[in-house]
């Protein structure tokens, strides 16, 4: 007998939809019942691509003894944490609270108005069922006890992440930067890239920061400690040397074992890294791991509709890994090419992943004199390489492919979109613009309802408004859209939705926006996303954008609230960097300044062609000949010419991209060799 989950549309609630638990999704049928019954609450919360949700869902979900224990004493909900992030949000706090630790499978035992009481990540079959039964025993015999707990953790949901408004500071200096690098910096890895810890997360936002830290301070040390980090990562195992596309971490510190799953919005955001440091130091590496990634992302996670999947899960046939790794004789069917393809892959007949002894392909460092010894130039090995990879990747196909997770989540593709125009005008390739426009015109069509956006497509059971990342991601990619095009329609868009998201989410007298929109489900609490993880938090993100679009049209109320909000934070960001990388991005521009290039006349796309070449890190870039924004309204004529600003100050107009450049470098004292 299937349980309520029968009629979601979410690959991970449809996952349990044949458990003997009694699941329903999250809504008033459950949250009614909990209340009418007098019974508590299980807030189960997962997502398709996680291992831990597969294996407790095995042990516990499935299991006849605990699901009766679950049925008797409890009304339990399935969520999908990428579905509905507000909701794993405020249990994620609760459990961080409770244990100081947090992650998925988070489950939460909650009173029946929702208020968290007992929760964790994941259990033992044995550890669950007798914290069921405890806690079923307290709620029978002393329920106040449960109570005064509820009250005191609810409170102290509702205060995290809670800043004092502070005020604005006159001007941020070069010591308020060092004093949030130099802490973070003593993490790094000199070994193996990234940060001293396992498991290894790719982090691309925190290496976006370090990228152009590196450049504008020419601290030569941070710069070469990014590329050896990003050089790491596309020859380790956590990059898909056979197919494309990184998974979502590493287990150990090396970079080698993967966690399996792949993630869009990883890839999207790791794109757009690749591609900024292949601009500040072209490496042909990244210009193969950008085109990898993107061929991987059109290959397996596109819909028809234009717009992208999630995820790709870490096991396939149960097993964690099966579809990319490789017994040593499935390396025979590259006949003559076998042995050197071993060799450069690092497969052996015992295996490199030893634990499961099977191997993951990976790449060192010193394997390009292998290629030497084989009597390859660069060039040929590529072209050989491509083959050898092809050969390999079309019999992978042939195997049981790891479960797809079909949502379209806004902000994930609006991700994904960003990275593509980063490619697109690094790299000169019109067919990335292509797909980027066609996942603007996805999210325009398919995620808007009523002039506001949606988290997802409206699917036959709900429609869920959009939350802050959406409409922050949205924007951000609708202004690279912009630069990239100069169609001033992108920027107008862009502008549109800021409107909307200071109406819906901004609170003027906290300083702050919300997660939730004001007329979101109300939840036990309302929510600001301050730090920055994987993805930039969504205040960060929003703060960014609205800067941007002050400058992109000279709108104070902008600049205004972006001010305030990043004053609050700023006092944080030094505490601990990594969690606040993107707020850090936005210092180095309060900082340094940003540079306005704006491309007049009928050569402005090849103008901006040539612009892109060189790596100007904090800049933002108009042009056109027809624009509306306030920099170009009064520069009109066919005549090519650009103009440097900062500051509500422009340069008189130059007659080439390369003295734009020497501008630039002499006003910050730029060694261009860097």
């Amino acid at each position: 007998m299937a349980n309520k989950l029968q009629g979601e549309h979410s690959p991970y609630l449809k996952q349990h939809e044949h458990n003997p638990v009694h699941w329903y999704p999250w809504g008033e049928e459950a949250l009614n019942k909990a209340k009418e019954e007098q019974k508590l609450i299980i807030v189960s919360i997962g997502y398709s691509a996680c291992h831990w949700c597969h294996v407790m869902e095995r042990e516990s979900f499935e299991n006849e003894a605990i699901a009766e224990t679950m049925n008797k004493f409890f009304v339990s909900i399935k969520v999908d944490r990428e579905e509905r992030p507000d909701i794993d949000q405020i249990y994620m706090i609760a459990v961080q609270l409770m244990t100081n630790a947090g992650g998925w499978p988070l489950n939460c035992i909650c009173l029946p108005d929702g208020r968290p009481i007992y929760g964790g990540t994941y259990f033992k079959p044995q550890n669950w069922q007798q914290v069921l039964l405890q806690i079923a025993q307290m709620w029978e015999e002393k329920p106040e006890v449960a109570i005064d707990y509820a009250n005191r953790l609810t409170e102290g949901i509702q205060q995290a992440e809670q800043l004092p408004i502070q005020a604005i500071p006159e001007k941020y200096s070069i010591q308020d930067i060092i004093e949030v690098v130099e802490p973070w910096k003593a993490q790094f890895d000199i070994r193996d890239g990234g940060y001293r810890r396992a498991p290894k997360f790719p982090l691309p936002n925190n290496w976006v920061f370090f990228l152009r830290y590196g450049f504008l301070s020419q601290d030569q040390h941070v710069l070469d400690h990014v590329h050896f980090t990003l050089e790491k990562m596309a020859h380790g195992g956590i990059y898909d040397q056979i197919g494309g596309g990184f998974a979502r971490y590493s287990v150990d510190g090396q970079w080698h074992v993967p966690h399996f799953e792949k993630m869009l919005y990883d890839n999207g955001q790791l794109i757009s890294l690749y591609s900024e440091a292949y601009q500040q130091r072209p490496t042909p590496l990244y210009k193969q791991v950008v085109q990898e990634t993107i061929a991987w992302a059109e290959r397996e996670m596109r819909d028809p509709n234009g717009g992208f999947y999630s995820a790709l899960d870490a096991d396939s046939e149960g097993v964690e890994g099966k579809f990319y790794t490789f017994e040593d004789e499935e390396f025979d069917l590259l006949g003559e090419d076998a042995a050197l393809a071993r060799n450069y892959f690092n497969i052996s007949k015992s295996g490199n992943w030893t634990e499961e002894q099977i191997n993951i392909p990976f790449v060192k460092a010193e394997d390009a004199g292998l290629i030497e010894e084989a009597g390859y130039t660069e060039d040929e090995w590529q072209e050989q390489l491509q083959e050898i990879k092809s050969k390999l990747l079309a019999y992978r196909a042939q195997r049981v492919g790891p479960g797809l997770d079909h949502k379209q989540l806004v902000t994930w593709n609006a991700l994904f979109l960003k990275g593509l125009v980063d490619a697109y005008r690094v790299f000169g390739d019109a067919h990335y613009l292509e797909l980027a426009l066609e996942i603007a015109a996805f999210l325009e069509r398919d995620c808007c309802q009523n002039g506001s956006l949606l988290h997802q497509p409206a699917d036959s059971n709900r429609s869920i408004p959009g939350f802050l990342d959406d409409y922050a991601f949205t924007i951000d990619g609708f202004i690279a859209l912009y630069e990239a095009t100069f169609d001033d329609q992108w920027a107008e868009k862009a502008k549109i939705l800021a409107d909307k998201a200071i109406t819906n989410f901004f609170d003027a007298d906290q300083h702050a926006f919300y997660y939730t929109g004001k007329d979101a489900e109300t939840l036990i609490a309302r929510k600001s996303e301050i730090m920055d993880n994987v993805i930039p938090a969504s205040s960060s993100t929003m703060v960014r954008q609205l800067f941007k679009l002050g400058l992109l049209f000279d709108i104070n109320e902008y600049t205004e609230i972006a001010d305030k909000v990043f004053a609050n934070v700023f006092p944080h960001i030094q505490s601990y960097g990594s969690a606040y990388s993107n707020w850090a991005i936005q210092l180095l521009e309060l900082h340094y300044g940003v540079w306005e290039i704006a491309i007049t006349g009928d050569a402005a796309e090849s103008w901006r062609e040539e612009l892109d070449r060189s790596y100007v890190p904090n800049k933002i870039t108009l042009g056109g000949t027809k624009s509306k924004l306030p920099l170009l309204e009064n520069k009109p004529g066919m005549e090519a010419k650009a103009y440097l600003c900062q500051d509500k100050t422009c340069s008189l107009p130059q007659s080439s991209i390369a003295q734009i450049i020497e501008l630039i470098n002499n006003k910050q004292g730029f060694d261009p060799t860097i």
